[in-house]
């Protein structure tokens, strides 16, 4: 986890761990231990501040469009998170095909493979059909079931 980072709504930063007492990490060792065990996390792992962060500094600053946002969680929530992720790597595991979300991977390893194909198929003669669906701003309005 990097330093320096905001605190969340417990207002622990990760320097307050970084140079607590070694009890703490026993004691949060045997907590995250007994959450894996009961399968519950405390409310508190849910809740986040979201700011909001523009896009474009050269745009409009007055627009909704130019902004995103981001939620600072509480820092125990992400050092348990980052203890789920380092434990069972290799239980989470998705498909070669995707591009996004994965380290080393982006949208140039998208395109290059359309790219591919799409030479593939022109040099065979065959004619291409693409169909591209940005849903970028409804995505959080979309039926999740009906879109798959």
């Amino acid at each position: 986890m990097k330093l320096g980072k905001a605190a969340g709504l417990d207002g622990i930063e990760i320097e307050h761990l970084l140079y607590s007492h070694p009890l703490l990490i026993v004691t949060l060792c045997v907590l995250f231990n007994i959450m894996l065990i009961h399968g519950v996390v405390p409310r508190m792992f849910g809740n986040g501040v979201i700011v909001p962060i523009v896009k474009n500094k050269n745009g409009d600053v007055t627009s909704l469009d130019n902004y995103r946002g981001i939620t600072v969680s509480t820092c125990l929530s992400k050092l348990f998170e980052t203890c789920i992720l380092y434990t069972y790597e290799d239980y989470f595991q998705s498909s070669p095909l995707q591009f996004g979300f994965k380290q080393k991977k982006g949208c140039s390893h998208a395109v290059f493979l359309l790219r591919s194909v799409m030479d593939f198929y022109v040099s065979k003669g065959t004619t291409v059909n693409i169909a591209f669906l940005d849903l970028s701003k409804a995505f959080d309005k979309v039926n999740h079931n009906i879109l798959f």
